[in-house]
């Protein structure tokens, strides 16, 4: 039960993980899964393609799909939807980390 309550907790946090990074280059699924595990998280492509897939149906982020060694690779930027979003994201995860650190 505590895991299923923490997961979705942390769907915001990783959320938060992909734009962050789509600000700053393209990014790709395999990549993401990778930098994600880097910072503690255990979620699955079953898990993360989703979210990437709903992030770029919400206009968060923008699809370019990349030839890379004969496949199809999809790379995903932040738009500017995205980008205002992290901004207001970061604002509010910043005065709640304060918080709950005092």
């Amino acid at each position: 039960m505590e895991e299923k309550i923490l997961r979705k907790l942390f769907l915001g946090f990783i959320q938060i993980h992909i734009l962050h990074h789509a600000q700053e280059q393209p990014v790709y699924g395999v990549w993401m899964l990778q930098e994600l595990k880097e910072h503690g998280y255990q979620i699955s492509a079953g898990t993360l393609y989703p979210i990437l897939h709903n992030m770029e149906k919400d206009g968060l982020l923008a699809k370019e799909n990349r030839k890379v060694k004969g496949k199809i690779r999809k790379y995903y930027t932040a738009t500017d939807k995205g980008k205002n979003v992290l901004t207001e994201a970061r604002s509010k995860a910043y005065e709640l980390f304060r918080e709950i650190n005092e």
